[in-house]
C-alpha cells in the first residue's frame, strides 16, 4: 500500500471542468484557509495576501477579467466553488517584518528584549531587494510555497483545483485594486469538484521518472 501522501499526489490533478452544483463546505474552506495561514516561508516572512471569492458576484467581477485573452480558463471562475487570489507584497519592508516580529513576541517565541536581535534575519529580504525597493521576485517565490501547500491541502480533502498562471494581470489587478491593495496578484486557485464529464480525470498521471532527477550521495 502507499503511504497516504502518495496516495493524495497520484490522485490528485488539474480539474479542467467543475460541476457548478457542488460547493465546498465552510468547514472545508476554513481548513484550507488555515494551512495557508501556517505555511512556511523565508525569515517567517508572511509576504502574502489571500483573496476568496465566494460570492457571484465576486466570481463575475474575475470572470470578466478574461475578456481579452486566457478564455480557456473562463468557465472554470464561473462553475468552481471558490476563486483564490493569490497576491504577494512586491515591496516587503522592515515596517513588514515588524509585525511578524511583534507577533513573535506575543507568542513567547522570543522575549521582548530580544525583538532587535530577531531584525538580524531581515537581511534576507534587505539581499532580495532592488534599488528601487522592489522584492517582487523573492515574495513571489514564498508565494509559490503556499500554493504548493494548498495543492497538497486539496488532495487530502479531495477537493479538486487548478492552479491558474493563465489570467490577465493587469485587468485582475485593476479589478481587485482594493483588495489588493498595492500587492501582485499574478496566480490563482479555483476549487471545487470535478464534473463528470471532466475529461482530465479520466486521463493517467504522467511523470518524469525519477531516474536523473533525485540523485543520492
Amino acid at each position: 500500500m502507499p503511504h497516504p501522501v502518495i496516495t493524495d499526489l497520484q490522485q490528485r490533478y488539474t480539474c479542467k471542468k467543475y460541476d457548478p452544483s457542488k460547493k465546498v463546505s465552510k468547514e472545508d474552506l476554513e481548513v484550507l484557509l488555515e494551512s495557508l495561514r501556517l505555511t512556511a516561508s523565508s525569515i517567517n516572512s508572511q509576504p502574502w495576501r489571500f483573496i476568496v471569492l465566494e460570492s457571484d458576484e465576486a466570481k463575475e467581477r474575475m470572470y470578466r477579467t478574461f475578456e481579452q485573452k486566457y478564455h480557456f480558463n473562463q468557465a472554470l471562475i464561473r462553475d468552481a466553488s471558490h476563486v483564490i487570489l493569490f497576491a504577494h507584497n512586491p515591496h516587503y519592508s522592515r515596517e513588514d517584518y515588524e509585525r511578524v516580529i511583534e507577533q513573535f513576541v506575543a507568542d513567547g517565541r522570543i522575549s521582548p528584549e530580544d525583538r532587535e536581535k530577531a531584525f538580524r534575519s531581515f537581511m534576507f529580504a534587505q539581499m532580495n531587494t532592488d534599488d528601487n525597493g522592489d522584492t517582487s521576485i523573492w515574495t513571489k517565490n514564498q508565494l509559490y510555497i503556499a500554493l504548493g501547500n494548498a495543492l497538497h491541502t486539496l488532495a487530502r480533502m479531495e477537493i479538486d483545483s487548478t492552479a491558474l498562471e493563465g489570467i490577465d494581470v493587469p485587468l485582475v489587478e485593476k479589478e481587485f485594486a482594493r483588495e489588493l491593495n498595492g500587492y501582485k496578484c499574478e496566480v490563482a486557485l479555483a476549487i471545487g469538484y470535478r464534473h463528470a464529464d471532466d475529461p482530465n480525470a479520466k486521463l493517467p498521471k504522467s511523470r518524469l521518472s525519477g531516474e536523473g532527477m533525485v540523485l543520492r550521495v
